[in-house]
């Protein structure tokens, strides 16, 4: 509904599109390379490579961690370029979707997290953990796909 509403807003005459910064590309590749290092992870966790996981993990959590980082930052340079989310109805939907991205996730960061402390901390839950990072990792892919989609829509008005 929100893709279809971007799309409908964007025939009215107010309509500016928005000059996308740069980082936004090296802020994709973080995030393609977050799920890959996920599957990774998660590979290990299905045929029991104990010793893959806290790499697995750490990594993908910096290399998020990196795309949220990064989408601030972004949204600093739009700021500072004069490109604010009251200025027209493109800078609102570029930031109000970026942001429900963002949100997302920071949610996933969170169950994340918690399989990542399990891990450090030498938890036994082995079926617990591994039900964790596979969840994690479908969400992470499905939040590349999303994000790929809307950089895609971004880009492409």
């Amino acid at each position: 509904l929100i893709l279809s509403a971007y799309a409908l807003r964007m025939e009215l005459g107010d309509w500016i599109p928005l000059t996308e910064p740069q980082l936004l590309w090296s802020n994709t590749v973080m995030l393609i390379m977050a799920s890959i290092v996920f599957q990774w992870t998660r590979n290990a966790a299905v045929n029991e490579q104990h010793g893959r996981l806290q790499p697995g993990l750490l990594l993908t959590g910096l290399l998020t961690l990196g795309f949220i980082l990064g989408q601030f930052i972004a949204w600093q340079q739009l700021q500072n370029s004069g490109q604010l989310i009251t200025n027209n109805p493109a800078n609102a939907f570029f930031y109000f979707l970026t942001g429900a991205h963002a949100v997302h996730i920071l949610g996933g960061m969170y169950v994340w997290a918690r399989a990542t402390i399990k891990v450090v901390s030498g938890s036994q839950d082995v079926d617990g953990i591994r039900r964790s990072i596979e969840l994690c990792t479908i969400y992470w892919h499905y939040l590349l796909l999303v994000w790929l989609v809307l950089f895609g829509l971004l880009l492409s008005t």
